[in-house]
C-alpha cells in the first residue's frame, strides 16, 4: 500500500561562490598563480594592478528598471560592440552562469609538455619490423602499461577488449609474441607483469657468463618467495652455496630497478616537483616576521575602461535595442564575477595568515631553532580554537601548504601531531617518539634486526610508555618494514 507524507528538512546548500572560495583556500601558491592567470584570460573586466576606488554601481543597477537604453559612440579605444562581435551574438541562456552549455567549457591547457612514457615506447617500436596486426596489438598493450612500466592487466582481458571495441579476433599467444617485442625495449624490464618477471628481464641484459649473474637468475626463478621474504638461511641451505656467493648474487639483484618506468618519469622529460613555499618566516634579533609568499601573485583590480563604459551604456536612454541590453547584462555579470574573485583572493590570504600566525604562536619554541624535540603536541582543533575558524577550514589551509624557515622548508601538516605522556607525566609529541624509534632501528644489528616487542622495551626503558602494537603502527607510518624484512647480509 502506497502512502504519502510531507516531511520538512533543514539543509545547508553552498552557493557556487562559496564552493569556489573553499577551492581557492585549498590550493597552494603555485596553483593559485595558474588560477589567477586563467581568470585574467577569461574575464576582461579583471586586470593586474592596485585596486582603484569603488565603481559606482547605482547607475548600472538602475539600468535594469529602464525600458530604454542605448550605447553612444565615444572616444574610447574600444566599445561594447568591439567586445562582442556582431556575428557572435550571445543568446540569453548564456547570460546566466548556471545555464551555460557544456559545449562552451574550455579545455584546460596542460601545465607541462613533453613525451609520455607510452610515446617513448611507441617511438622505439617504430624501428622494429611489425606487420599491421602487430602494430595494432602493440598499441593496446602499450596503452595498458602503467607509469611504473608494468602491464597490470591479464592478456585475456586485453583479448576481450579488442574483440569488443574493434571487432577483431586475436589470441593470447599473438599478444604474448608482441609483448615479448615490447619487453625488449628500453628501459629494461618494461612490460613485465610481475616483479619477478621485471627483475629477470633486467638480468638478461647483463653478462650471463658471470657467476653472480647466473646465481641471481637462479634465485629469482627457483627461490623468489624466499628471496622476497629475506629467508636467506633457507636459500643457502637448499642451494648449497656460501653466504659470500649469496651476498654477491643478492647485491646484483638489488642493483636492478623494481619500477623501470620511473627512470623515464624522473628524467628531464618531466618537470621537477619544485616546492614553492606559501609562507616566508624570518627570525631576526629574537623576533619573528611572517609573510605570505606573493612573489608571483599579482595585485588585481577592476578594469576602469570597461566599468566606465558600462556606466555610460547603463545610463544612456537613446536608441535602445534588445541586443545592447543583453550585452550590458553580460558585462555586468563579468563585473560581479571579477569583484567576487578579488574578494575571494583577499579572504584566502587573510585566512592563511590568521591560521599560520596561530601555528607560529603555538609552536614558537620549535620555530626558533627547528629542534624537533621542542615540537608540542598539536591537533587541528587546537588551532581552530585559537583562530575561531572551523576545523575543516584549518584542514584546508594545512593541506598542500609549505612554510620556508631559516632552517628549512616544512609542510604545514608537519606541525600537527598527537601527544602522549612519559613515565614522569610530561606530555611529548608522537613525532619525538618516532624519531627515537627510527634512531633505534638505524643503529640495530642488521644481521639480527630488533622485533617490535624489543623496540617497545627499549622505549620503555627511556621513559616512553608505549605498547608493542603502537610501535608497529609508528613503524608502518615511517615506512619501515618488519624485522625480518630489514635483515641484511654482511
Amino acid at each position: 500500500m502506497l502512502k504519502q507524507k510531507l516531511q520538512q528538512k533543514l539543509l545547508q546548500k553552498l552557493s557556487p561562490q562559496q564552493i569556489q572560495t573553499i577551492k581557492l583556500l585549498e590550493i597552494p601558491a603555485m596553483e593559485l598563480e595558474q588560477r589567477i592567470k586563467k581568470e585574467l584570460e577569461e574575464n576582461p573586466l579583471l586586470e593586474e594592478g592596485e585596486e582603484e576606488e569603488d565603481i559606482d554601481e547605482k547607475q548600472i543597477e538602475s539600468q535594469d528598471d529602464e525600458t530604454d537604453s542605448e550605447s553612444e559612440k565615444n572616444d574610447d579605444e574600444f566599445s561594447l560592440e568591439d567586445y562582442i562581435n556582431e556575428d557572435e551574438y550571445i543568446p540569453s541562456y548564456k547570460l546566466n552562469a548556471s545555464n551555460s552549455s557544456p559545449d562552451d567549457k574550455k579545455e584546460d591547457i596542460p601545465f607541462s609538455e613533453g613525451s609520455t612514457f607510452q610515446e617513448l615506447l611507441e617511438s622505439q617500436l617504430g624501428l622494429r619490423e611489425l606487420n599491421e596486426t602487430q602494430e595494432m596489438l602493440s598499441g593496446y598493450i602499450i596503452g595498458n602499461i602503467d607509469e611504473d612500466g608494468y602491464l597490470r592487466r591479464e592478456l585475456s582481458s586485453i583479448v576481450d577488449d579488442i574483440a569488443f571495441q574493434q571487432n577483431i579476433a586475436t589470441t593470447e599467444k599473438e599478444l604474448l609474441e608482441v609483448l615479448r617485442i615490447i619487453q625488449d625495449l628500453e628501459p629494461a624490464g618494461v612490460g613485465a607483469r610481475t616483479l619477478q618477471e621485471c627483475l629477470l628481464l633486467q638480468l638478461k641484459t647483463k653478462d650471463e657468463s658471470l657467476k653472480e649473474i647466473k646465481l641471481a637468475e637462479k634465485i629469482l626463478i627457483e627461490h623468489f618467495e624466499e628471496f622476497s621474504k629475506k629467508h636467506y638461511d633457507k636459500i643457502v641451505t637448499v642451494m648449497e652455496i656460501s653466504e659470500k656467493d649469496l651476498k654477491q648474487a643478492i647485491d646484483e639483484i638489488l642493483k636492478l630497478n623494481p619500477k623501470p618506468g620511473s627512470s623515464f618519469n624522473d628524467s628531464e622529460n618531466k618537470m621537477p616537483n619544485t616546492i614553492i613555499p606559501d609562507f616566508m618566516l624570518e627570525f631576526k634579533d629574537g623576533d619573528f616576521q611572517l609573510n605570505l609568499n606573493s612573489k608571483n601573485i599579482p595585485e588585481l583590480r577592476i578594469s576602469r575602461n570597461y566599468s566606465d563604459m558600462l556606466v555610460s551604456y547603463a545610463t544612456s536612454k537613446e536608441n535602445s535595442s534588445k541586443e545592447q541590453k543583453e550585452i550590458v547584462s553580460f558585462v555586468k555579470q563579468k563585473l560581479d564575477s571579477a569583484k567576487w574573485f578579488i574578494d575571494a583572493i583577499r579572504q584566502r590570504q587573510n585566512t592563511l595568515m590568521h591560521t599560520m600566525q596561530a601555528i607560529l604562536n603555538y609552536q614558537q619554541e620549535f620555530f626558533v631553532e627547528g629542534d624537533e624535540a621542542k615540537l608540542k603536541p598539536m591537533i587541528l582543533k587546537d588551532i581552530a580554537d585559537k583562530t575561531g575558524l572551523d576545523i575543516s577550514t584549518i584542514s584546508r589551509v594545512a593541506n598542500s601548504k609549505y612554510i620556508q624557515t631559516h632552517f628549512g622548508i616544512y609542510p604545514l601538516k608537519y606541525f600537527f601531531t598527537e601527544g602522549m605522556q612519559t613515565d614522569s607525566g610530561e606530555e611529548v609529541s608522537t613525532r619525538e617518539i618516532k624519531k627515537i624509534l627510527q634512531e633505534c632501528i638505524e643503529s640495530e644489528n642488521k644481521k639480527k634486526p630488533l622485533p617490535d616487542d624489543k623496540l617497545a622495551d627499549i622505549l620503555n626503558e627511556k621513559g616512553y610508555l608505549i605498547a608493542r602494537r603502537t610501535i608497529a603502527k609508528y613503524r608502518e607510518q615511517l615506512n619501515i618494514p618488519v624485522a625480518r624484512m630489514r635483515k641484511e647480509l654482511k
